[in-house]
């Protein structure tokens, strides 16, 4: 940085300040001092910046080793947020739900002096390990898991089944068979129980739920059984990955979709609109909550200590061609 200044002819401190975005910086003095980074390959020095200011400007994800869609965009949306902000972000993915493996992959970022964490997997087990990283670290969740030190920004996936489940009613669907998630995922319960509800609610019978594990190779194994039962009119998926699975299975089994079966599923990833038919689904903002969840995690960073409320997004029912009557054509839409 003495370089730097010595070279653009000006002080450390005024060198400090424009590779810091300071808004007091005049223009010409601003260039002069690029110009003499440019020249000289002048880089930060992370560490050094870190053991001077005691903050590491780096924020840390936990995510679970996967191609999910759901997955990758929510990360995409937190890093795009934290770049904005000025923090860099450090990955640890996890193979399992495990608590050891969750463990790890906590200790790994604090480790590294991270100033906050975001949590992107479920909390199926809450270890007094977690629980005393979550209290030395700023933690944000963004599928519902909660510790009494995590903050938590979530979409409402009970009110996702049922923008679904009702949708299909409406149609005069007069049941609705469910591909759920795996269990230990918090989404795919809240999911289970708001399609268990809104049938209920209807006074219609609720059928067996048929469960898959995201992937559309278990959607593909539950459509084959679903196929194979006559009174099957309409199918709420977990996801629209499995829902893609669904519908290949009813497609070869010679079930037509819609005029035969109608498929939600949930999401709205880039593909759902391309599938044919074009899937209806509930659409989730993931680019939204992660920087959602950036905001809430850096307002905790400033502010450990300050109470704040919940965060949850609401979903968005998504109307396309995979929804129809009973027996009838998909509506057009509007």
């Amino acid at each position: 940085m003495t370089d730097v200044a010595r070279l653009a002819g000006v002080s450390a401190q005024t060198v400090s300040r424009t590779l810091a975005g300071h808004p007091n910086v005049q223009p010409k003095t601003r260039a002069k001092v690029l110009a003499a980074v440019e020249q000289l390959g002048y880089r930060k020095n992370n560490a050094a910046r870190m053991l001077s200011s005691g903050r590491s400007r780096t924020i840390g994800v936990v995510t679970l080793q996967t191609n999910f869609y759901s997955r990758t965009n929510l990360t995409f949306g937190i890093e795009t947020a934290a770049r904005e902000a000025g923090y860099a972000v450090s990955t640890a993915t996890t193979a399992s739900l495990d608590t050891a493996a969750i463990e790890q992959a906590m200790s790994r970022l604090a480790e590294q002096g991270v100033e906050g964490v975001v949590l992107s997997v479920p909390l199926v087990h809450v270890s007094p390990r977690i629980e005393q990283l979550t209290r030395s670290v700023p933690t944000v969740t963004v599928d519902g898991s909660r510790t009494p030190a995590t903050e938590v920004v979530a979409v409402d996936q009970t009110l996702a089944a049922r923008l679904a489940t009702r949708h299909l009613i409406e149609l005069g669907h007069e049941s609705v068979w469910h591909v759920a998630g795996p269990k230990e995922w918090l989404d795919a319960a809240s999911r289970c129980a708001g399609w268990r509800d809104t049938l209920q609610a209807a006074g219609l019978d609720v059928p067996p739920v048929l469960e898959g594990d995201w992937t559309p190779a278990s959607g593909y194994r539950n459509g084959l059984i679903l196929g194979k039962i006559p009174d099957v009119t309409a199918v709420f998926v977990a996801s629209d990955e499995m829902a893609f699975g669904v519908i290949r299975a009813l497609h070869e089994l010679g079930r037509r979709v819609p005029e035969d079966i109608s498929v939600v599923g949930v999401d709205d990833i880039a593909l759902a609109e391309y599938c044919s038919p074009s899937l209806t689904t509930v659409a989730q903002p993931f680019t939204e909550m992660g920087a959602l969840a950036v905001a809430h995690l850096l307002r905790h960073i400033e502010d450990p200590d300050a109470a704040h409320e919940p965060a949850c997004v609401e979903p968005a029912l998504i109307v396309r061609a995979s929804t129809a009557p009973v027996g009838g054509r998909a509506r057009p839409r509007p």
